[in-house]
């Protein structure tokens, strides 16, 4: 017999669809998020997230400074990183696709205090992306109009992707979809050009192996070569973690986020490590322009390999690929940091009226609060010397790394809980692979990262403004969570007690809204058993 589905219900009001997770703290005229991201909304929002400024300028600067086997050898080492933390994020989002991922992870796993500093550092470090591209927008349309006023272009830009993301998941989604889809062609575009100039079809004669063999290649500055690149690699990388956050509004997660977690690693570590062979053998290492220290868009390794391949306007090609790497950045920011305050607000861990959404299963009010402090902070940049902005850019710095040590640990504990309340590993969806060795390797290379942010001034060989500006994010994150610690007193999760409730058949429904095919399911279940009797 079908169970009545459980709302909360005022005259004149929507029902409040609920879950097991947050009931007591929705907003009467809630009606929830809506699962309407589909499997190959998933992948190029990984692909997306990863993919971008970091390959298609900042690349040929990492072939500068540690020769291309030592930028081949960081990317690889970071790609291994990040190939754990994904296998983890996707045994839990996997079981729990719920709001707020990694974040509640955290707060279930492993301590309230430590999820809700997870989350507010989440969000914080996505808002200020959100204006960090605002700007970089302005500054890559001054290359066909350098007239226009910067600020123009970011407003402009500001209210597509508020509106791509007011829509609905789906249309975020499929507005990320398609601005990575032109990064993905980009690269395999490139990579192909690229190997028939290596192998002499394009480009004259056949690149050979000189490149690699020239000067201290492959092996550029040694140790700390390879270290600087590391810093380069793992900023590169981050986004990807965004694949948990929208599991929470996929479609039939169970089946959707392990096919994004097992396929878009793969393609993300390939365009990078071949993208970055080709680049290494058509340029050597000491051609002055890979260092490209103003990220000129005319100095980057792909405009230089394409004008090479004889590409016409290879300048301003690339160009427009990084505009959409930068729409797709921001548009990606908004979501991200939306949803994670959205979540917060379930939990009584932001004011509860961030949990408010709309008819399409838009948190609205997370979205309006989102989009004025990116807004704000990207009109910080132009007051006086845009000092203030630097501050607040520098304090999100170490964010993404901080999140992916928190998946990690979380995950660890994760699993620790299932096993101690008698659960099976046989009932995960999803099963990380080479656990627990896979969340600790994660987590010993991101706290190496983190330590090696700025190493030179850990060494005392920087002042102390370059030290704080490379390490604000820490004490930031330390601070929330001690502080949370000291007002709640909340304890450590007993591995016993740790929540592992999950939304119910129904409720997943309701979110994608097939309730109508459960219902017709379930009654045809009924009738079966009706007529053996």
């Amino acid at each position: 017999m079908k169970e009545p589905l459980m709302t909360t219900e005022t005259p004149g009001e929507t029902p409040a669809r609920t879950t097991s997770t947050d009931t007591d703290n929705l907003p009467h005229h809630n009606v929830k998020l809506k699962r309407g991201m589909r499997q190959r909304h998933l992948s190029m929002i990984a692909i997306g997230g990863s993919i971008g400024t970091g390959l298609f300028v900042a690349s040929g600067a990492t072939i500068s400074q540690a020769g291309p086997g030592g930028a081949l050898l960081a990317y690889s080492l970071i790609g291994l990183m990040v190939f754990f933390l994904m296998q983890s994020l996707g045994e839990m989002a996997t079981y729990l696709p719920i709001a707020g991922s990694f974040g509640e992870y955290g707060r279930r796993f492993v301590s309230p205090s430590f999820g809700f500093a997870m989350g507010w550092n989440y969000w914080y470090n996505w808002a200020i992306t959100v204006a960090a591209e605002l700007s970089a927008s302005a500054l890559v349309m001054k290359y066909w109009l350098p007239d226009t006023p910067g600020w123009i272009w970011s407003a402009l830009f500001l209210a597509i992707l508020f509106t791509i993301n007011a829509l609905s998941a789906r249309a975020y989604g499929e507005g990320e979809f398609w601005f990575a889809l032109i990064k993905v062609i980009t690269v395999i575009v490139f990579i192909i050009v690229g190997f028939a100039m290596i192998i002499g079809i394009l480009g004259g004669q056949p690149a050979g192996f000189e490149n690699w063999t020239t000067g201290e290649a492959p092996f550029v500055n040694g140790g700390m070569g390879i270290l600087a690149v590391f810093m380069i690699a793992g900023f590169s990388f981050q986004g990807t973690e965004m694949v948990g956050v929208a599991a929470g509004e996929a479609e039939n997660p169970e089946r959707t986020v392990p096919k994004a977690i097992n396929t878009v690693f793969w393609r993300i570590l390939l365009f990078y490590v071949l993208a970055i062979a080709v680049i290494a053998f058509l340029i050597p290492y000491t051609d002055s322009r890979l260092l490209n220290p103003d990220e000129s868009i005319a100095l980057s390794p792909f405009t230089l390999v394409f004008e090479k391949a004889g590409v016409a306007l290879a300048a301003g090609v690339m160009n427009a690929v990084i505009l959409t790497s930068v729409l797709s950045a921001g548009n990606s920011g908004l979501y991200a940091s939306t949803r994670m305050l959205y979540a917060l607000a379930l939990q009584g861990q932001a004011p509860r009226f961030f949990a408010y959404t709309t008819r399409r299963g838009v948190p609205m009010n997370a979205l309006l609060a989102t989009t004025a402090i990116g807004f704000f902070a990207f009109l910080s940049s132009l007051i006086g010397d845009g000092a203030a902005y630097t501050w607040l850019v520098n304090a999100s710095g170490l964010a993404g790394f901080i999140t992916w040590v928190g998946i990690a640990w979380s995950h660890y504990k994760f699993r620790k809980a299932f096993l101690a309340q008698g659960h099976s590993v046989s009932e995960l969806p999803f099963r990380a692979a080479l656990y627990p060795l896979g969340p600790i390797i994660a987590l010993a290379m991101c706290a190496f990262v983190i330590i090696g942010q700025n190493y030179e001034a850990l060494l005392g060989r920087g002042d102390f403004v370059s030290l704080l500006s490379s390490y604000l994010g820490l004490p930031l994150f330390i601070a929330l969570w001690v502080g949370h610690k000291l007002i709640t007193r909340a304890p450590a999760v007993d591995p016993l007690q740790a929540d592992f409730t999950r939304p119910t058949d129904f409720e997943q429904a309701v979110l994608a809204g097939t309730v109508e095919k459960l219902q017709e399911s379930q009654d045809n279940g009924e009738n079966n058993s009706a007529k053996k009797e």
